[in-house]
């Protein structure tokens, strides 16, 4: 499965800071609408508005950063979008303790943090293509896509303990905490980083934030798994905050279940993306991707069907493997061949609009479901979601098509 593959201690150090900021986020998992809820006694709609509208305002803001990244060295950027998320994620346990903490101050970390989050993806994928050659992608991303699994099986429940305990913006401060020890790591992988292709123009033009969305409507394979992917993850997204009202109020979930059914089935997600190398090899990328990418929409539409007690508990956690494992097989494969066809010059623009475009389209359906959670009612709200994931997989590429192959630099196996 490749799982002996040496990839160079460089990509060793951002592996650990990557598997220390997952832990870190999982830790924090729904804290947000927890503290939203609980402390704040905020409602459906107000609950659905933190996601939506934090995620969309920090999309809009990382617009002009895609552009901004791919002329500069990444390693920086990612260090900085570290201490970023880490400084604004503290101002929530320093209000909690003070007794200050408001819904605006909740709404606006939430829109720094969606902002970073953003910049650090883009920035991130385009300093992996500098580190390894294109042979060695899948490999580092199937890595990667069992690192989240892992940290989603041990984060939530630890974080729901945490919170039975110590209050929920505890596990806040621990997911700050995550983000520093990352920038420490990224920053201590050290190496020389290729410089940046220079800036032909010597200022940004309006027409060079567009770039990332051109390269994509344009290229016939990423055109469609855009639209997949973008419409599935926001579909997805748009349900949780329902999930949330649903299971930890009105059908009185403590937390640490609400995380245990979100953590236990992940183990289905480390599962996938060990598989992930090996069917590839077997059936080829794109056969992989439409199975998988058919399957997994298959299963939100059961999350509207839960009931309180061991029987809900346990139908959220089978729903929830299901869905898990199919991604865990699609995420990598997918993440890979996207990386694959963007040329070097290009990836952090791609890489930026994709993410913005994700973020914009998941706020505006969160928000859409948030209304639709107040008129319709939560399960009917959720079955809705999950009904509409089915039609998803039409916007599959239908065909395989020819990477795009570029020469690499060599592996750092030092």
């Amino acid at each position: 499965m490749g799982s002996g593959r040496r990839l160079g201690r460089r990509f060793g150090w951002l592996w650990g800071a990557y598997g220390t900021s997952a832990l870190g986020t999982w830790l924090a998992f729904g804290a947000f609408e927890v503290i939203a809820i609980r402390v704040l006694h905020a409602g459906p709609a107000q609950v659905a508005a933190l996601s939506s509208a934090g995620a969309a305002v920090g999309a809009v803001a990382a617009v002009p950063l895609g552009p901004w990244v791919e002329f500069r060295r990444k390693r920086p950027v990612l260090i900085t979008m570290d201490l970023v998320r880490c400084a604004a994620l503290l101002t929530i346990p320093a209000a909690f303790t003070l007794g200050a903490l408001t819904f605006l101050q909740l709404l606006l970390v939430s829109v720094v943090v969606a902002a970073a989050d953003i910049t650090f993806r883009a920035a991130s994928g385009a300093y992996l293509k500098t580190l390894l050659p294109a042979g060695d992608l899948l490999v580092a991303g199937a890595r990667l896509e069992s690192t989240t699994w892992t940290t989603t099986i041990i984060g939530p429940p630890l974080g729901g303990a945490a919170t039975a305990l110590l209050g929920p913006a505890a596990t806040v401060a621990a997911d700050a905490a995550s983000y520093l020890l990352s920038a420490l790591g990224i920053r201590a992988s050290g190496g020389h980083e290729p410089p940046p292709e220079r800036r032909q123009a010597a200022r940004m033009r309006a027409g060079d934030l567009l770039d990332g969305w051109r390269y994509i409507l344009a290229d016939t394979a990423l055109r469609p798994l855009f639209f997949n992917t973008v419409l599935f993850n926001g579909l997805l997204m748009a349900a949780q905050p329902l999930l949330a009202v649903l299971m930890l109020g009105r059908l009185g979930f403590a937390p640490w279940q609400y995380g245990l059914a979100f953590a236990a089935p992940s183990v289905g997600g480390l599962l996938g993306s060990r598989l992930a190398r090996p069917l590839v090899a077997r059936f080829g990328d794109h056969q992989v991707l439409a199975v998988t990418g058919t399957l997994r929409a298959l299963w939100p539409v059961g999350l509207a069907f839960v009931k309180p007690g061991t029987t809900g508990l346990v139908l959220v956690t089978g729903v929830e493997f299901g869905l898990i494992f199919c991604c865990g097989v699609f995420n990598p494969v997918y993440a890979t061949y996207r990386l694959q066809r963007t040329t070097s010059g290009r990836v952090a623009r791609t890489l930026s609009a994709w993410s913005v475009t994700t973020k914009a389209s998941t706020a505006l359906l969160t928000a859409v479901w948030g209304v639709l959670g107040g008129l319709l009612g939560l399960r009917t709200a959720i079955g809705l979601a999950g009904m509409l994931l089915l039609a998803t997989p039409v916007l599959l590429p239908r065909r395989a098509a020819r990477l795009r192959p570029e020469p690499r630099p060599a592996p750092d196996h030092t």
